[in-house]
């Protein structure tokens, strides 16, 4: 049955409902057949009719006399056995029915035909997030700062119970599943025209995977966010067509590189991001001897690209089993010792080192290392992997110089990637620029604003009606037409364009004079003055008018203009 809630109502209350109608059957043919005396003492039978309201009005301790007339010890006899025989008929059914509301079961099929109804009734955009924690929950936030809603599939019921707790607005719906259970997924509506896209970001890579290709089958257009952090299993997540592929400790090596090589471009990347802002510090990682604490997978990607810049890097590892997979000219490197301490680190030569990198596990070792490291050398510089993502963070002290989330770069990328594709799309196609040209972007956005807007204009029918239904009317609309200023024909607004996207390929940096295209989706930085202007000459005829030729329109003129020719 597709409601399963009444199949089990009907399955478990069927007993208690035939003890309740034999009882009363019982209790109303005796009635019927037992003889009775009317007022001038004739004998007469109940009819069914008078036994059922009597025995009904009794059975609920009622009581409204004898009727319809005064009842003879026999019949009264009677009474009193189906009194205490319907009673117990009514606690056994009651006692089901607490029993079936206590079931468990019963309570998920209930939370499940809540959950269908709730998504039934969702006509917004969102996003559909499979298991909920620290990292998915910010995902969730910010999605609902964006104007999108979030549906989430949660095995844990303790974790269902902190999302309920937290209180999301709007309502967050949520389904206590697995979340690669196809008709779970299927209930959470990966079939809707109003899913955005599905979030997967589970540690266990293989769980990923299998949800990555249970998704696919279902709805092969859906868009998909999962994490990977193996090569293998990026190429099978590229083989099943997986639009959004997550590995952190990519981004970290890529990150770590442009921190030695292109400072610009990686400042400009972090803030398209939204990690940090255009006014902070660089993060730029001078030339000189690396100490590594820890070679995991994120201390591996470093290690890589320190290699590859020709930089001398000394690491120690209290695992010995991750050192069987090291090359034999990389062991050289790697020290095995049975503690991150003070001996281990004077050994590898702490005190002359320009910087230390520490990636365990364990943020209390991380932060104790650093700690140790700057006792030894005041003038190294820290990189501290955080694991924990908590509103207080041990790692709020001057003694770390950076820190490295790999958890809050999942949460970056995913929400850039899910809310913001074409800013994705740009930081894919950073590497296609120099550092000069970050520079002068960056000083570009610096001059309109200290914390400029990025956001994307989508010339669709939906998102942009007047821009998308003028242009290919024998309009030359251009890029030029977005920096007008609305209140000022000789003024031009404080807009930089990093991109437009269009299905035959994106255009990095294009020129003013570039034109628009229905569907392109272009990349705009500037401020709210800007912004508001845009929306508006995108979505409104007469501003467009003024942006366009550069006079307000007049319905009047127009007539007259119109009646004159017709002469």
């Amino acid at each position: 049955m597709k409601n399963s809630s009444l199949w089990i109502i009907l399955q478990r209350m069927r007993t208690p409902f035939l003890v309740i109608v034999i009882t009363y059957t019982i209790s109303i043919l005796g009635m019927a057949i037992i003889p009775g005396i009317d007022n001038n003492g004739n004998t007469y039978h109940m009819s069914i009719f008078d036994a059922f309201y009597f025995i009904t009005y009794t059975a609920t301790t009622i009581g409204f006399g004898e009727i319809p007339y005064t009842f003879t010890y026999p019949q009264r006899m009677w009474v009193s056995f189906s009194i205490y025989f319907d009673v117990l008929g009514w606690f056994y059914s009651i006692g089901s029915l607490v029993a079936l509301l206590q079931d468990k079961l019963f309570i998920q099929e209930l939370a499940k035909n809540r959950f269908k109804r709730q998504i039934n009734n969702l006509k917004e955009k969102y996003i559909l997030v499979l298991g909920y924690n620290l990292i998915t929950s910010e995902i969730i936030k910010k999605a609902i700062e964006s104007g999108i809603r979030a549906v989430v599939i949660e095995k844990d019921q303790a974790k269902v119970h902190e999302l309920m707790l937290e209180n999301f607005t709007p309502q967050v719906p949520v389904l206590n599943a697995d979340a690669y259970n196809p008709q779970a997924l299927e209930m959470a509506g990966i079939n809707s025209i109003y899913c955005k896209a599905v979030v997967s970001l589970f540690q266990d890579d293989a769980l990923n995977l299998r949800i990555a290709l249970t998704a696919k089958l279902l709805n092969p257009k859906v868009r998909l966010a999962v994490k990977a952090t193996t090569q293998s299993d990026v190429e099978n997540l590229q083989d099943f067509g997986v639009d959004i592929i997550e590995n952190p400790f990519d981004i970290i090596a890529s990150q770590t590189n442009k921190a030695l090589n292109s400072h610009h471009l990686l400042r400009l990347e972090r803030w398209i991001y939204g990690s940090i802002k255009l006014t902070d510090p660089f993060m730029k990682f001078p030339v000189g001897k690396y100490v590594m604490c820890g070679f995991g997978r994120m201390g591996e990607v470093i290690y890589k690209v320190l290699k590859e810049n020709n930089l001398e890097v000394k690491c120690i590892e209290k695992d010995a089993s991750k050192l069987k997979y090291l090359k034999e000219d990389e062991k050289n490197d790697v020290s095995y010792v049975e503690s991150y301490d003070k001996k281990s680190l004077i050994n590898v030569g702490v005190q002359d080192a320009k910087y230390i990198v520490i990636g365990t596990k364990n943020d209390t070792t991380n932060l104790s290392v650093a700690l140790t490291a700057k006792k030894l050398n005041p003038n190294i510089t820290t990189i501290v992997r955080e694991n924990e993502m908590e509103d207080f963070s041990i790692f709020q002290t001057d003694k770390i110089d950076h820190i490295l989330m790999p958890s809050r770069i999942l949460i970056d990328k995913t929400i850039n990637a899910i809310i913001r594709p074409s800013a994705d799309l740009f930081v894919k196609n950073l590497d296609t620029l120099s550092d000069k040209d970050a520079q002068g972007i960056i000083k570009t956005l610096l001059e309109i604003d200290n914390e400029p807007i990025l956001f994307e204009l989508k010339v669709t029918k939906n998102e942009s009606f007047e821009l998308y239904k003028r242009i290919g009317k024998k309009l030359n609309v251009t890029l030029d037409l977005l920096r007008q200023s609305l209140k000022d024909k000789d003024h031009l607004n404080n807009v930089f364009i990093f991109m437009i996207y269009r299905k035959s390929g994106e255009i990095m940096l294009p020129s003013w004079d570039e034109k628009l295209h229905k569907d392109d989706v272009v990349l705009i930085g500037c401020d709210k003055n800007a912004l508001e202007e845009i929306e508006l000459m995108a979505n409104n005829f007469n501003e467009f008018e003024f942006a366009f030729f550069g006079k307000e329109y007049s319905v009047l003129k127009n007539l007259f203009s119109k009646t004159q020719d017709n002469i």
